[in-house]
């Protein structure tokens, strides 16, 4: 990994390396401006939420007062009223709330065992509850429009209603403005100020009465503007300006301009006589059109070099083309000197000579040719064309008995070296001239079949190839010593089948 690093580096457009150099060396004020900023945001948003949850304490407060008002004036009324006579308790009580300031008008007194002794106001949601005297139970109204407070006394208890106005005005008087509170008891909700869910808003949940009901409060926050965050960021947005303003300059004044004139030397072509046109549009550097002067001179040297080079190559292809032509024309002349001695000559066994040789030498002939022919296009030696003069060649050479020897040729059109062609041309040569002089009149089968990318099967299929069993055989003994020594110059074993002879050639890939 420590290895690939630098490589993924030198990969990169000069561009892309130029950037990351630039926002590297800039990388240090820009994480100097976002840890600032991240202060400040971490800064203004505790002061936010310190902010917040005093208002909600303040509120809770002021509903915790309103509630301790309510019980306390209930509880002294009721002590009054139960205490005295039983049939005054209700003008009793109305009098003690009513020099009471801030507390309800609607109250109920019960007696010890529970049964109202005096109802004032709607009080249609009084539980029959035992409170001892002391305590307090809180509840939410069934029309979840109010709370009762039942505080206990010797001898009863008094309940006193608390509407959800009456909270709001509690709060309303501290000067507070929430988004929305909720009081919570036994799982039921009094809505005392319907909530307006709006961003940035946070919910804090406190203890009311002791911890016997719970508020739930939603208090806005003072959010950081558009125009504050792009001032905070304002140092990281200079970073990325800086970096990017950099890089244009590098990319215009520089990369642009190296561009266009690596697509100029790209799209010149050797001999073009306008030569290297080197764009106007290099920019302000006068080092790039010093550069771009260099590469005129230099592609015109190179230009003239390459003349000379294809000058020279030209004579050579001329020279060889020249000693492929008189190594073609000696093979003729050597063929037909051979020819013509074994025409003249007076025994049977010294013109069967002449004509295996002059066999020989128009194989060798034959490959030469083809040889010379693909040498102009440097695809190796075609072997049908090559098997197919070959056949034609031995047919016309035959002695006059294997005149009628039919020759038929299944060919592929592979491809291969000038080696190759040469030992399968002997090879081919050897087995139907040993067929012919055998067994004069035979058909004689040769094919070729591409088997893969790289190989080929040659096949000689005749009727002189079976074994006859006899001993003693000079001339087949020579011949399989001579098909055999040609088999391992193809460095292929001779598969030897019943009427059948094949040996595997490398070749060329198809293109």
């Amino acid at each position: 990994m420590m290895e690939e690093s630098p490589n993924r580096f030198a990969r990169l457009p000069t561009p892309a390396k130029i950037l990351l150099i630039i926002s590297l060396a800039l990388l240090p004020i820009g994480l100097a401006s976002a840890w600032s900023a991240k202060r400040g945001f971490d800064t203004a948003n505790a002061a936010s939420v310190g902010r917040a949850r005093d208002q909600a304490m303040v509120a809770d407060e002021a509903m915790n007062a309103l509630i301790a008002r309510n019980t306390l004036a209930v509880r002294l009324a009721a002590n009054a009223a139960l205490a005295g006579d039983p049939a005054n308790a209700c003008a009793e009580a109305k009098r003690i709330l009513a020099i009471a300031p801030a507390v309800s008008r609607e109250f109920t007194l019960s007696d010890e065992g529970g049964a109202p002794a005096c109802i004032v106001g709607n009080m249609a949601g009084t539980r029959n509850l035992r409170v001892a005297p002391g305590d307090f139970k809180l509840w939410v109204a069934p029309l979840r429009d109010a709370i009762y407070v039942r505080a206990g006394v010797m001898g009863g208890g008094g309940t006193v209603r608390i509407s959800a106005e009456e909270l709001r005005g509690a709060i309303s008087d501290r000067d507070i403005a929430l988004a929305g509170v909720s009081l919570i008891a036994d799982g039921e909700e009094l809505v005392v100020i319907p909530a307006r869910a709006r961003p940035g808003q946070l919910s804090v949940t406190l203890p009311l009465a002791s911890g016997k009901m719970s508020a739930r409060m939603l208090v806005d926050r003072l959010q950081v503007t558009t125009v504050e965050q792009l001032f905070i960021f304002l140092p990281l947005l200079m970073w990325i300006a800086a970096a990017i303003v950099s890089w244009w300059m590098v990319h215009r004044y520089l990369i642009s301009p190296l561009r266009r004139l690596q697509r100029a030397v790209v799209n010149f072509q050797p001999g073009d006589d306008a030569g290297l046109v080197i764009p106007p549009e290099l920019g302000p550097a006068t080092e790039i059109h010093e550069l771009g002067d260099a590469f005129q001179r230099a592609v015109a040297r190179i230009e003239g070099a390459e003349r000379e080079a294809l000058e020279a190559l030209e004579g050579q292809r001329r020279l060889v083309r020249e000693v492929h032509h008189r190594v073609k024309n000696n093979l003729q002349v050597v063929a037909s000197l051979l020819s013509i001695h074994g025409r003249s000559a007076s025994k049977p066994e010294a013109k069967a000579a002449y004509s295996a040789i002059g066999r020989r030498v128009d194989a060798l002939s034959v490959v030469h040719r083809n040889h010379y022919a693909e040498l102009e296009e440097s695809r190796g030696i075609a072997l049908r064309p090559l098997l197919t003069e070959l056949a034609t060649g031995l047919r016309s050479s035959a002695p006059p008995e294997a005149q009628k020897t039919m020759v038929e040729l299944d060919l592929d059109s592979p491809s291969t070296t000038q080696d190759v062609a040469v030992a399968a041309a002997f090879l081919v040569t050897e087995i139907v001239e040993f067929a012919m002089l055998r067994h004069p009149g035979d058909k004689i089968e040769i094919s070729l079949r591409r088997i893969d990318e790289l190989t080929a099967v040659l096949a000689i299929s005749a009727s002189v190839l079976v074994p006859d069993g006899e001993q003693n055989d000079i001339a087949k003994e020579q011949f399989e010593r001579i098909v055999e020594g040609l088999a391992r110059q193809l460095r292929s074993p001779l598969e030897r089948i019943v009427g059948r002879y094949a040996v595997t050639l490398p070749i060329f890939p198809e293109s």
